[in-house]
C-alpha cells in the first residue's frame, strides 16, 4: 500500500513539472504567431471571429497575427468593428491576402489599409472600395460607368459628384475614413480615394509599386522572412520589432459562437427563421396544446429576430411583412380569399424591402421569396378550397342541422314531452302519442322545443 500511494505521489509530481515548464518549452521553440482567415464576404461572425482571435493573442503573448483575406467585401458595420478591434491590438496585425487568385475587396481594402504591416501574393489583388450598402452603385461614380468613360478621365480630372445627398454622405465618409487609415499607417492616401470614389483596383506588383501594401510574399514561409526585423508601432504608441525568423505559427479555428452567426447571420437563413417562428405560433393558437409548434415557433422567431438585428434593415419592409402575416393569420380564421390575397402581396413585397444592404454575400435569394410566396400561395389555396368544400357541403350547426336527427323518448304526456337528441335532453312536441324509449324522427325546431314524428319504417327489415 506504502509503495501505491509513493508512485502515484511521484506520478503527480512529475505532471506537475512538465505542466510548469510548457511555456518554457514553448519560448524555446521560437515566437508563436497566431493565423486568423477571413474567407467570402466580412459581416458579424468575422468581426466576432477576429475579436476572439486578437484577444487569444494578447492573452498568450503573441508575436504577431497574420490576417489572411480573401474576401470580396461584406458589411459596413462589420468591417469598422474589425478595424476598431485591430487598431485597439497590442499585437501586431499583418495583412496578407493570400492564396494566390485571392482578393480584398471593398471592405477588405479598408482592413488591409488598417493592418500594421500589409502583404500580398502574387496573383491577388485589392480595390473597389466604393461603398454599395446603402442602395446599390452610387450614381455618377465609374463601378456604373462604361470603360470608355473611364479610360477618357486623368487624374487631374475632377471626381464626378454623386448625384443624391445620401450617397455623396456615404463616398465621402467612406474617403475620409480610408485616408486616415492610409495617413496612420503611412500608406498611399491617394490612391485610397481612388479605390472608394472609382472603384479602382490594383494587382499585387501594382500595390506595392504604388506604396500600397509593404511586402510581396509567395507564402506563410517567406511572409515570416521578410517580416523578421521590421518595426511596427501598436496601440499606445509603443513601438516592436518582429521577431519571426523561427516564429511558430498556429491557426485559429472560428468559435462555436462565430460559426453560429455565421449560419443565422445569412439574410436567407434570418428570413426562413422568422417565417418558421411566426407560423408556429399561429399553429399554436390554432391548435392549442399542441406545444411544438409554440416551442418550436418561439426558439425560431427569437433567433430570427436576433439576426435581423444584426443586419441593417429596412423596417418599413419589415412592418409590411408582419402586416401580410397578420392578414394571412386572420384569413385562416375567417376565410375570405381578399384578405388572404391582400396578406401574399404585402409580404412578398416586404420581403423584397426587408434588406438593404448589397454588400456581397448579404442579399436575399429570390428563390427563397418565392418559394416562400408560392408556400403562402398553397396556404391560402387550401383555405380557399375547404371553404368551397364546407359551403357546398350538408348544414353542420343550427336548427336545419337538427331536421332528420332520430331521438329517444325520455318521458311523455299526450302531445309533448322530453327526448334526447344529439347528446342532450330536448323538450319536444307532437301530433301523436308516444312510449318511453321509442325512438322518433326531428321534424322541425321551433325555439328551443323540437316538433317530433313517429321514425319512418327501417329498410332492412327491422322495425322503427
Amino acid at each position: 500500500m506504502q509503495t501505491v500511494k509513493a508512485t502515484l505521489v511521484a506520478a503527480i509530481a512529475v505532471v506537475a513539472l512538465v505542466v510548469s515548464l510548457l511555456p518554457c518549452l514553448a519560448e524555446e521553440t521560437g515566437p508563436l504567431a497566431l493565423n486568423v482567415s477571413i474567407e467570402g464576404a466580412i459581416g458579424p461572425a468575422s468581426a466576432s471571429y477576429v475579436k476572439e482571435a486578437l484577444a487569444k493573442a494578447g492573452e498568450r503573448r503573441a508575436e504577431m497575427v497574420i490576417l489572411r483575406l480573401n474576401t470580396p467585401g461584406g458589411l459596413n458595420t462589420s468591417m469598422r468593428e474589425i478595424i476598431a478591434d485591430v487598431l485597439a491590438s497590442p499585437v501586431p496585425v499583418i495583412g496578407y491576402v493570400a492564396p494566390s487568385g485571392a482578393h480584398a475587396a471593398s471592405a477588405g481594402t479598408y482592413i488591409l489599409y488598417a493592418t500594421h504591416i500589409s502583404a500580398m501574393a502574387p496573383g491577388t489583388n485589392i480595390g473597389a472600395a466604393t461603398p454599395v450598402q446603402i442602395g446599390g452603385p452610387i450614381p455618377g461614380l465609374p463601378s456604373g460607368t462604361p470603360d470608355k468613360e473611364r479610360k477618357d478621365k486623368k487624374d487631374g480630372d475632377s471626381q464626378p459628384e454623386p448625384k443624391d445627398a445620401m450617397t455623396a454622405k456615404a463616398t465621402n465618409d467612406a474617403v475620409a475614413f480610408i485616408r486616415s487609415l492610409a495617413e496612420l499607417r503611412g500608406r498611399n492616401a491617394d490612391w485610397a480615394e481612388k479605390a472608394v470614389r472609382e472603384a479602382a483596383t490594383l494587382s499585387a506588383n501594382g500595390a506595392l509599386q504604388a506604396s500600397v501594401i509593404d511586402l510581396i510574399a509567395r507564402d506563410q514561409a517567406d511572409l515570416l522572412r521578410q517580416l523578421d526585423g521590421r518595426v511596427v508601432e501598436v496601440a499606445g504608441g509603443k513601438t516592436q520589432r518582429l521577431a519571426t525568423k523561427d516564429a511558430v505559427v498556429e491557426t485559429i479555428d472560428p468559435g462555436w459562437v462565430s460559426r453560429f452567426l455565421a449560419v443565422i447571420t445569412d439574410p436567407n437563413v434570418a428570413f426562413i427563421l422568422l417565417m418558421v417562428g411566426v407560423y408556429g405560433l399561429i399553429f399554436e393558437f390554432m391548435s392549442p396544446g399542441a406545444v411544438a409548434p409554440g416551442v418550436v415557433g418561439t426558439i425560431c422567431l427569437l433567433l430570427g429576430l436576433y439576426a435581423l438585428n444584426m443586419l441593417p434593415i429596412n423596417y418599413a419592409g419589415l412592418a409590411l411583412m408582419l402586416v401580410g402575416i397578420v392578414l394571412l393569420a386572420i384569413e385562416a380564421f375567417n376565410p375570405t380569399v381578399v384578405i388572404g390575397l391582400g396578406g401574399l402581396v404585402a409580404f412578398v413585397l416586404g420581403a423584397l424591402m426587408l434588406f438593404r444592404v448589397e454588400a456581397p454575400g448579404y442579399r436575399l435569394s429570390w428563390t427563397v421569396v418565392a418559394i416562400v410566396a408560392a408556400t403562402l400561395v398553397g396556404f391560402v389555396l387550401v383555405v380557399f378550397g375547404a371553404l368551397l368544400r364546407v359551403r357546398g357541403g350538408p348544414v353542420r350547426v343550427g336548427a336545419q342541422a337538427m331536421r332528420g336527427l332520430s331521438a329517444e323518448v325520455l318521458d311523455w304526456s299526450e302531445n309533448e314531452g322530453h327526448v334526447f337528441a344529439h347528446g342532450e335532453r330536448w323538450q319536444a312536441r307532437g301530433a301523436e302519442a308516444f312510449k318511453p324509449g321509442e325512438e322518433v324522427e326531428v321534424a322541425n325546431i321551433i325555439d328551443l322545443t323540437l316538433v317530433v314524428r313517429r321514425a319512418p319504417a327501417r329498410t332492412d327489415g327491422g322495425t322503427s
